[in-house]
């Protein structure tokens, strides 16, 4: 299933870039939220971990200099520190951490870099749309075949 799941969302996420011109958080991104939404806890965790790593970023572009490559990498830098601090911090604070895990360590900045380089709405939207349609696709082909 996740190795379906995978490829149906990056042809879903070339689609939508194609056709509507953004990307829905990343190439990769829905495919990743599509695995996990038979328990969404985990993808809205992942939503808020990118939402945090913009806010951050967007606090440090105030005092120094960040563009191109150098925004890429700390945006990816900063959603991996935060995925490992909850990763470390989720057993301690709640009962079953299980729930508010991260999905990986370079989804998150990936979002983030997107929802930076385009605004937060379309981009949210059209991860959304792709994730639930990589979601219900996949759900069909694996009970088709």
């Amino acid at each position: 299933m996740p190795f379906e799941t995978i490829f149906i969302g990056l042809l879903l996420a070339l689609l939508y870039k194609e056709t509507m011109g953004l990307y829905p958080g990343g190439i990769i991104v829905p495919a990743y939220l599509a695995l996990t939404l038979d328990h969404p806890v985990p993808a809205l965790t992942t939503v808020a971990v990118a939402c945090l790593s913009l806010l951050i970023y967007k606090l440090l572009a105030r005092y120094f200099i960040l563009f191109g490559s150098r925004r890429f990498v700390l945006i990816l830098l900063v959603g991996g520190v935060l995925s490992q601090v909850c990763a470390l911090a989720a057993p301690r604070l709640i009962a079953s951490p299980l729930e508010f895990q991260v999905i990986g360590f370079i989804i998150p900045g990936l979002l983030a870099n997107n929802l930076e380089r385009q605004n937060f709405l379309p981009t949210l939207a059209s991860l959304i749309t792709v994730t639930v349609a990589t979601y219900f696709i996949a759900n069909l082909v694996r009970i088709v075949f």
